[in-house]
């Protein structure tokens, strides 16, 4: 039932506990207590919407940073993670296989913006040996949802 009740939370946490008692066959109040402790125990860390902010105003630039970083003695990437996860800009840090060693997703007004923030923020830090900038063009799935096609207008400008 916990692997259960967990998928259709991140499926919709939107679900009202009366909801998943009933898909489950089970009790509210036994359902609020394991949502309750979960939450307490940080197994669910957060509740979000998705946005696509395409269809808004909102103007936005998305970039996924590679950085090659030296692992600190005795905190391993750990360190150097925290540190980079902890500015605003930041949206995600993965530690990854392969080439590079951290996978840094992070958002800005501007190409600019994220640009300044990569060379005057991420890159001299200490322990950053080479880092590897993409920005995102368009979004067509993330975090499992499908975004719609993009809307352009009579003269074939993205609206």
């Amino acid at each position: 039932m916990d692997k259960k009740l967990l998928e259709m939370l991140e499926h919709d946490g939107r679900l009202s506990t009366k909801q998943i008692a009933m898909m489950l066959e089970k009790e509210e109040g036994d359902i609020k207590k394991i949502i309750e402790e979960y939450e307490k125990s940080g197994v669910i860390l957060g509740y979000k919407a998705i946005v696509d902010w395409d269809k808004t105003d909102r103007e936005y630039a998305t970039a996924l940073i590679e950085l090659k970083v030296t692992p600190q003695y005795n905190r391993g990437f750990d360190a150097i993670a925290e540190r980079i996860y902890n500015y605003p800009e930041v949206q995600s840090v993965y530690l990854m296989s392969g080439s590079y060693d951290l996978c840094v997703i992070l958002e800005g007004k501007t190409i600019r913006e994220v640009a300044l923030f990569v060379a005057q923020r991420l890159a001299p830090l200490e322990a950053v040996q080479s880092t590897a900038t993409h920005f995102v063009l368009r979004k067509y799935k993330d975090k499992g949802v499908i975004y719609g096609p993009a809307n352009f207008d009579e003269r074939g400008n993205l609206n």
